[in-house]
């Protein structure tokens, strides 16, 4: 029977604190930002996009400060932060409406913050959620390194990623309820549910863990921007973070298109928390399956059989809104077709994240592996930054907001919407086309690579 550390328990626990609390927003994140702060979808993907990117890019120096102030001093400072961010994200909107600086009708949805130039005040408690939500991820998966022996790792991070999509999926659940019911006003009301998930973990943390592993100094900042340039000078790993990051351009659709497509097609009925959950069910029922069947083919054999699934996915997500109104096995046929393209993509990413680092691995260079797989994840960095961004110029031309088309009384021209949106499936074939880029880009990426290496070994012999 495996015996791990005190520490290693309670870094487990408030990890799915942490990932219950992240999920139940950032589900929903762009309906907020619109529904309740008045952005345009636009300037929602925008916003959401450099919230997520930073998220997987910060962790890269907050990990260095983190080794210099000691693990439990940067788990509390990042709790403390998540708790003010995501409590502020309940309380501004209420705080302003006090202070008169905007209106709010207290029974469905606020009003007034797009004329606001208070609009922007959401950006500084968000960057509190980026900055505590970056030390969690560098610090939680570093505990577990610390807190296993080689003999306990493979079950420690096993753990580890068990917790990760306990809190996941346990988010994900109180969104649709809060929102059918509260409206809007439950968009806010999730916040303080997050706060509080944070809120308990902080405490767990301040008086639960306490490592009895001693701190290193850790790599400076100028050490981390220097190894970040010789990673993007090497344009072999450039060029494969960016095909990889076509995957999930189209995988992060989840959070930035779906949650707004379902609900403006389908209405408030739909339930995008419990579609996006259809995605880590199918990971973990599959993963293993997959992988071990996969095993005696090549990294990038199994890679590329997800990257031809993903563009089908989406592809398959598109038909929701071409196939007329009959119901499937009782679903409204957009929501049917959504569980299947999530599904899919899910079945996917079985094929492609557990080979994508031992391929990555394999292109840095020889005795500086472990430099190179610290910015592996540079491809969530680009992907996310940029498939928000886009998802909101696409919304907007496709399947834009309804309350744009409802006159003073609140009632919606369901004629003019209907025409505004009877092409809102052509969403899904922007990133149709770009996941069959990335397709055949890993394709080609792969033979070049492979006859590089070959010259290389005649020249060497």
């Amino acid at each position: 029977m495996m015996k791990f550390s005190k520490p290693f328990w309670v870094a487990n626990f408030v990890e799915l604190l942490e990932r219950l609390a992240f999920y139940a927003v950032f589900i929903v994140i762009t309906l907020y930002l619109s529904n309740v702060w008045g952005f345009s979808d636009v300037q929602a993907g925008l916003i959401s996009g450099v919230f997520s990117a930073l998220l997987y890019l910060l962790p890269l120096f907050t990990g260095a400060y983190a080794d210099r102030i000691g693990f439990r001093s940067a788990i509390i400072l990042a709790f403390a932060l998540l708790t003010l961010g995501y409590g502020g994200l309940g309380l501004l909107p209420t705080m302003l409406e006090s202070a008169g600086l905007v209106s709010y009708d207290m029974t469905t949805t606020f009003t007034g913050l797009k004329e606001s130039p208070m609009q922007w005040s959401i950006v500084p408690v968000m960057i509190l959620i980026v900055i505590g939500g970056a030390f969690i991820k560098s610090v939680i998966s570093g505990t577990v390194a610390r807190e296993t022996t080689t003999e306990t790792r493979a079950r420690g991070y096993a753990i580890f990623y068990m917790m990760v999509n306990i809190g996941a999926f346990l988010g994900k659940t109180v969104v649709d309820p809060l929102r059918r019911s509260m409206g809007d006003q439950g968009l806010v009301y999730l916040n303080y549910f997050s706060a509080s998930m944070t809120l308990m973990a902080f405490i767990a943390v301040f008086f639960l863990y306490k490592s009895t592993h001693t701190e290193g100094k850790g790599k400076s900042f100028l050490e981390i921007g220097q190894s970040m340039i010789k990673v993007f000078m090497n344009f072999r790993l450039l060029i494969l973070i960016l095909i990889i990051s076509g995957f999930w351009m189209i995988q992060s659709q989840m959070y930035a298109t779906m949650p707004k497509y379902v609900i403006r097609l389908i209405g408030e009925a739909a339930s995008p928390g419990w579609y996006a959950n259809v995605n880590p069910l199918v990971v973990f029922v599959l993963v293993n399956f997959i992988t071990s069947a996969m095993k005696k083919r090549s990294a990038v054999s199994s890679m590329m059989i997800g990257m031809i699934i993903i563009p089908l996915s989406a592809l398959v997500m598109s038909f929701g809104n071409q196939i007329g109104g009959a119901y499937i096995a009782g679903m409204h046929p957009v929501a049917f077709m959504m569980i299947v393209g999530i599904a899919m993509q899910a079945v996917a990413e079985c094929f492609i994240s557990p080979r994508f680092l031992e391929y990555f691995s394999l292109q840095a260079p020889k005795g500086e592996e472990g430099l190179y797989l610290g910015f592996s994840h540079l491809h969530s960095f680009f992907s996310y930054l940029f498939a928000f961004g886009l998802s909101g110029f696409l919304l907007e031309r496709y399947c834009p907001d309804p309350r744009l088309f409802t006159n003073a009384e609140g009632v919606l021209d369901k004629v003019a919407y209907a025409a505004a949106t009877q092409n809102a499936h052509y969403i899904w074939y922007f990133f149709v086309g770009i996941g069959a880029i990335s397709a055949i880009a890993l394709f080609f990426y792969s033979k070049i690579v492979k006859n590089l290496d070959k010259k290389k070994e005649l020249v060497t012999e």
